[in-house]
């Protein structure tokens, strides 16, 4: 029988893009199982461990706070996302705040394309008047692409055949 590949914490920190530090830090608040160690002391980590640091990852990204992952952290990838309706209402809510969150970013930087491109002062953010604006955004970073294991936690229906937006 072939022997599960393992990681040094080193190796595990650049599959991931988290730092060691931070990968110790989520072992000790017990976001991450405690990782096995050789028997210099050494930690040692699975392939499964690098995918939920991934999952972390992505979750902070959207500004999920660490505790409120927890509930995701115990539920696999590949789990249908009826079985756990709670989870789902979850994300529910979190997109939600982050289409917000997305919708008040953008009124500001509309606000500082008219103040860039027209000089006009207006003295708040209002929408009134920044429509056009948003039409002749150029420049703009595209966004990092997703990869396949970051987008696994996400299509929480691919298994389904169920796009992302009969979710909604």
């Amino acid at each position: 029988m072939k022997e599960e590949q393992t990681f040094t914490i080193k190796q595990t920190a650049e599959q991931t893009g988290i730092t060691e530090d931070t990968i110790r830090y989520y072992e000790k608040i017990a976001l991450l199982p405690r990782a096995e160690r050789k028997d210099n002391g050494h930690r040692i980590y699975r392939q499964e461990d690098i995918n939920t640091i991934r999952l972390i990852a992505c979750l902070k990204k959207t500004g999920m706070p660490l505790e409120e992952m927890r509930p995701f952290l115990g539920v696999s990838a590949d789990t249908d996302p009826a079985e756990y309706p709670e989870l789902v209402e979850l994300l529910r809510s979190h997109r939600k705040n982050m289409v917000s969150q997305i919708a008040s970013l953008q009124q500001i930087v509309d606000f500082i394309d008219m103040k860039l491109e027209e000089g006009k002062y207006r003295r708040d953010c209002s929408d009134e008047g920044l429509d056009s604006l948003s039409e002749k955004r150029v420049g703009e970073p595209k966004p990092k692409p997703v990869s396949p294991v970051e987008m696994s936690y996400f299509s929480v229906s691919a298994k389904a055949g169920k796009s992302p937006a009969s979710l909604r």
